[in-house]
């Protein structure tokens, strides 16, 4: 058995009309996410790799703690060269 590499990036995203700005996901994961003066997040843009597992788990209970479910992660996959 060996070690499984998480390859590509993710990102956070977030659905507004479903977010209600209460905050949680900035208290989850701070560092993918600030929030504005009325709690709603301002999302890190950056595709983020795969690799930082303590970012991903972050962002993992981000999204599973929002209590609108208005966030989303985004998997980007990495291309591969022909």
């Amino acid at each position: 058995m060996g070690v499984r590499r998480r390859s590509g990036a993710f990102i956070l995203q977030v659905n507004p009309i479903l977010c209600d700005g209460f905050g949680h996901c900035a208290e989850l994961a701070p560092e993918l996410v600030k929030t504005d003066e009325w709690g709603y997040p301002i999302l890190k843009s950056d595709p983020v790799p795969l690799a930082d597992a303590g970012t991903y788990e972050s962002a993992r209970y981000a999204e599973r703690g929002c209590p609108r479910q208005a966030l989303h992660i985004h998997r980007i996959s990495e291309k591969k060269p022909h």
